[in-house]
């Protein structure tokens, strides 16, 4: 008998040894991989809301939780339902399964499974089929987990793997789909609920099965009873709360952004970004109301940042993601698109910067060809003498010129290449037209740009995830970003640039409030103009909603607005024109007295343009003459000549100027008994052969009518514009051949190397 035992023992002895020889050797070579059951994407808002969700290849959506994550009460519930002894057991529980295969016996049908939360965990990560083999083999697998891996790993790979309908897999993704929350913040009812809900998902959804969904939550309820796992008050209060769910909802707010950090961010399972449900639930629903009435195919895309911190709070990269017809799957906060005139700001304050202006210098704003690049205003006026606030709020164009022909247009751009602003052209050769919107940018890049308005001159980079880091890059003074901001600001707290592009391709809005930049582009994908379509227009009224939005809801909620306050290197001073300098109001020199905010005390005089600076023959500003005692201009070295000074506007702003203002009412006459020598300090131009509002015909049986026009006086070559298009030129006093094939209203301009128009109103008939 003893030896019967004896060889039993030796017997069961060499059999375990052998199996657990032959476990560990399946181990190695079939070794349990959770790398391919990967959780799957989702991106979420700064409360940790989904937004949107990338789902694996089979359409499953997993939102990866621990254990921290889930509430005590939730984890009671699931062990003391699913596996009583859990942190005892090796993974597979003998007395279950005895238990478990009596009972399917006994009822001739399944009746219960006996799985452990380790055995089900082996079943999701590696499938079987219901046979001894494919028992066997999850068996197998379970042991695997237990050697691989802690109790706290395996109870944490069930909660995120755990079947709940659908496409829904784990307590993260159904807690937000069915109840629109994060599992922490789960009621009891509700843990309960998606406890048992994994047993049968399909049978006992709660958004469509409520009745089955009750029942089976009050036999865990029984359970929790028969156990003491809860006071019997306590669950008898959770009896009474009904089954109650949200319309199952998939996450779908800000897809483009969702993409772009999916992109940036590729292995992980949660990206946090910085994005504020509320806004971005606002944003979303103007740009599907606005584009109801954009024309067909276009899109617009809106960007909201908090320039306190830096972190984009509202991301729109276009209409409706869903709609084809207007390309709503292209992100064009990314694409490369032209500017208008959104850049202005950027070269008025270098120039403040660099004290050549202060905020009421003079500038000009007259026609000009130096080159073959020959920018107009966008309502093709001109508006003459004007200062660089006034010329900054209302977009003028040729101030704009004037300041980066003067700055540099490579100093310009590559300033603004430096703080992450690139320009590219065709040629990515930075010229004048830059300032206009000949080069192409991106809106975020551009938005990031303006942040130096709001943060004392420093530019910081977005930040659309809460690991981002805030970085500070200096790029103008504080007392610069405040004066343009102070150029830049309407109505309502907000400081704003409008811009439109060449064949209104691309309008702009970049607006600085308070707490945000806010930054609105629309316009067709494919970049074909649409005519009528310009900043102040389709973009300027989104940019107005979005942020009375804004403001509304920082005071409801009772958030104090930043404030800027002015620098110490900021003062006021009463300047004059046409000089720019400061004068008492009573001097004769003082022809328009200004306020202007000024840098550092930088009272800089009237800036040239480059053509002036090249030809001084009609220079402005201060100059010297020699009046005898009656007032008349004598040469320096005539007897009893007194020197003064006078103070003389730009020669090319003669036409706008009051009569008073004009050289030759400002000029004395000279005195012929001792002539000033040389060439006069101006010879005003005129045109001879043509009046303004004169009527002419064609000869009777000709279509068209010739006239001969002779320039006089001026400077250099001069340009002939017939209603706005360049007809011939000529040197000094060349005759020029004007032919008129148009019935009707005509302009004629004509226009000298000093920067002096002629303009005269015709008809022909």
């Amino acid at each position: 008998m003893k030896k019967f035992f004896y060889k039993s023992f030796l017997f069961l002895l060499l059999l375990s040894v052998l199996l657990v020889g032959s476990f560990f050797v399946a181990d190695y070579f079939f070794p349990l991989s959770i790398s391919q059951n990967k959780t799957t994407q989702t991106v979420v808002a700064q409360d940790e809301t989904p937004l949107w969700r990338f789902a694996d290849e089979k359409g499953i959506w997993r939102y990866s939780v621990s254990l921290d994550e889930v509430p005590d009460y939730y984890l009671d519930v699931l062990l003391n339902y699913e596996d009583r002894y859990f942190y005892n057991h090796i993974g597979v529980n003998p007395m279950s399964l005895f238990r478990a295969a009596w009972q399917n016996l006994s009822n001739n049908k399944i009746i219960s499974g006996g799985s452990t939360i380790s055995m089900q965990v082996a079943r999701l990560l590696s499938p079987h089929d219901r046979t001894i083999i494919g028992k066997l083999k999850q068996i197998f697998r379970t042991f695997q987990l237990e050697l691989h891996y802690s109790k706290e790993e395996i109870l944490t790979l069930y909660i995120n793997h755990a079947p709940y309908g659908g496409t829904i897999e784990g307590i993260g993704a159904a807690s937000w789909s069915y109840f629109g929350k994060q599992p922490k913040a789960l009621t009891r009812s509700e843990a309960v609920l998606l406890a048992v809900l994994p047993q049968a998902p399909s049978r006992l959804r709660p958004d469509r099965f409520p009745e089955r969904a009750k029942q089976a939550r009050e036999k865990v309820l029984d359970r929790l009873a028969q156990y003491d796992v809860w006071p019997k008050e306590l669950i008898e209060q959770v009896r009474r709360d009904e089954v109650w769910v949200y319309p199952r909802k998939t996450p779908q707010l800000a897809p483009l952004l969702a993409y772009r950090l999916k992109q940036q961010y590729p292995n992980d399972n949660i990206i946090h970004s910085t994005i504020d449900v509320s806004i971005q639930y606002f944003l979303e629903d103007l740009a599907i109301n606005r584009k109801k009435q954009l024309p067909p195919k276009t899109s617009l895309a809106i960007l909201v940042v908090d320039h306190d911190d830096m972190t984009v709070k509202g991301y729109v990269g276009s209409a409706d993601f869903n709609d084809k017809e207007r390309f709503g799957q292209v992100d064009m906060i990314r694409a490369l698109r032209s500017p208008g005139s959104t850049l202005k700001p950027f070269i008025y304050a270098f120039a403040i910067d660099d004290g050549m202006i202060h905020s009421e210098s003079l500038l000009q704003d007259v026609p000009r060809i130096t080159t073959d690049y020959r920018p107009t205003n966008f309502d093709e006026g001109f508006h003459g003498p004007v200062s660089a606030s006034d010329a900054l709020s209302k977009s003028l164009n040729l101030p704009a010129v004037q300041l980066i022909e003067l700055y540099g247009p490579k100093r310009f751009a590559g300033k603004l290449a430096g703080i992450g602003l690139p320009l590219f052209s065709i040629a990515n050769d930075p010229n004048i037209s830059y300032i206009l919107g000949g080069a192409s940018l991106r809106m975020d890049n551009l938005v990031s740009a303006y942040s130096a308005f709001a943060r004392h001159g420093n530019v910081s980079p977005l930040r659309f995830t809460q690991s981002d880091p805030l970085i500070n890059k200096p790029f103008i003074s504080d007392g610069s970003a405040w004066i343009t901001r102070q150029m830049l600001i309407n109505s309502n707290l907000l400081a704003y640039k409008t811009g439109t592009s060449y064949g209104y391709r691309d309008a702009w809005a970049i607006g600085i409030n308070p707490r945000y930049l806010i930054g609105i582009w629309v316009g067709r994908p494919d970049g074909t103009p649409v005519v009528g379509q310009y900043g102040s227009m389709s973009a300027m009224p989104i940019l107005q909603q979005v942020n009375s939005i804004l403001l509304n809801r920082e005071s409801r909620l009772n958030h104090p607005l930043l404030t800027y306050e002015k620098p110490e290197s900021v003062s006021s001073a009463k300047i004059c024109w046409p000089s720019g300098q400061p004068l008492p109001e009573s001097d004769a020199n003082c022809h328009r007295q200004k306020t202007a905010w000024v840098l550092n005390n930088m009272l800089p005089p009237t800036l040239s343009t480059y053509s002036e600076l090249k030809n001084n023959i009609y220079r402005s500003g201060w100059i010297n003459i020699w009046v005898n005692d009656r007032g008349e201009r004598v040469a320096a070295d005539c007897i009893g000549a007194q020197k003064k000074q006078i103070a003389l506007w730009p020669v090319s702003l003669e036409n706008w100027l009051l009569t008073k203002e004009r050289r030759q009412s400002l000029l004395p006459p000279i005195d012929k008994n001792c002539p000033v020598m040389g060439k006069d300090i101006f010879n005003p131009l005129n045109i001879v052969g043509l009046r303004d509002k004169q009527l002419i015909r064609a000869l009777p049986g000709n279509n068209q009518v010739t006239i001969d026009l002779i320039p006089e006086g001026g400077f250099g070559e001069k340009w002939w514009f017939l209603d706005g298009t360049l007809v011939a030129n000529s040197k000094d006093n060349e005759k020029v051949a004007l032919t008129v094939s148009k019935n009707g209203k005509h302009r004629l301009l004509v226009l000298d190397e000093s920067g002096q128009i002629v303009r005269i109103n015709f008809m022909s008939d």
